[in-house]
């Protein structure tokens, strides 16, 4: 296995409490480095672990972990997991998995899961959908749909995941979630393969010629997985079929260094709106 053969790697450093007295990361630690990992892959497949498995009617199970040790990994190294399906059966399927420092293989290994009923813990077939999606991720293909649309096709799935995110998360009042704008508005909303949606955001028109993005947010169970800027991307191609010439919006100030990774540059002070620090950004199309 080369780091070229995993479609999904999950970055991390090491720790200072992984390290053992031999100055390396102590063994049983790398199966906690593949089951982080696999948490990621869960995310990149865009679906929520526990909210597919209660869909699915079963859950995973561990049946069999396999280590094998090639080289060391030290205090503060940067690496990286791969993770892969690399077969499915009729119960259970195998994820290969190694670690990597740059390109040198300094872990890897296989881990069996078994798909249960989780009341009796006895083993069903794998859903034919589940295996699908799998399948479909290694082979390539796009793990969401994105989908624009008004508000009478698309709100219903927008206000749950504001919900979600907005008034549940962050406290905000649940009646300041949804707006009168949202009804002139181009509304994105991420779904993944099973219909599920997870992110979403809306794009006005502020000005002449000036797009205004709003009310982005994913649930949190698959940030980190790219449907937040899938979204944007979305908005911001749509913003440029329509004509327009810049975009604005006003972010969270803790969600900036997200909209500057997309070029956006900060406007002026930080403000307050629903109670909660915002700043002005801007970026030209």
């Amino acid at each position: 296995m080369q780091r070229s053969d995993f479609r999904f790697l999950d970055r991390l450093r090491v720790r200072w409490a992984e390290v053992d007295m031999q100055k390396i990361v102590f063994n049983g630690h790398y199966l906690m480095y593949f089951d982080t990992a696999v948490a990621g892959y869960w995310r990149a497949l865009a679906l929520p672990y526990h909210d597919t498995m209660e869909r699915l009617q079963g859950d995973l199970y561990v049946r069999k972990a396999t280590l094998e040790y090639e080289g060391s990994a030290r205090y503060d190294d940067l690496l990286e997991v791969g993770i892969r399906c690399a077969r499915i059966g009729k119960s259970s399927m195998v994820f290969a998995a190694a670690v990597f420092r740059g390109e040198q293989r300094l872990v890897h290994g296989d881990l069996v899961y078994v798909f249960a009923d989780p009341a009796t813990q006895t083993s069903r077939p794998l859903p034919q959908a589940l295996r699908d999606i799998l399948e479909g991720f290694e082979a390539g293909q796009p793990m969401v749909d994105l989908r624009r649309g008004g508000w009478e096709t698309l709100g219903a799935d927008a206000r749950t995941i504001r919900h979600a995110v907005f008034a549940e998360e962050q406290g905000i009042a649940a009646n300041l979630v949804c707006d009168d704008a949202d009804a002139t508005a181009l509304h994105v909303v991420a779904h993944n393969r099973f219909g599920m949606p997870l992110a979403s955001g809306r794009l006005l028109q502020a000005a002449p010629g000036q797009a205004q993005v709003g009310r982005m947010a994913a649930l949190a169970t698959v940030r980190g997985a790219g449907l937040g800027r899938a979204v944007l991307d979305a908005l911001l191609q749509a913003a440029r079929e329509r004509g327009d010439s810049e975009v604005m919006l006003r972010a969270q100030t803790t969600a900036a260094p997200f909209y500057r990774r997309a070029g956006f540059a900060t406007v002026g002070e930080v403000f307050e709106e629903a109670g909660v620090p915002h700043i002005e950004m801007r970026r030209s199309l």
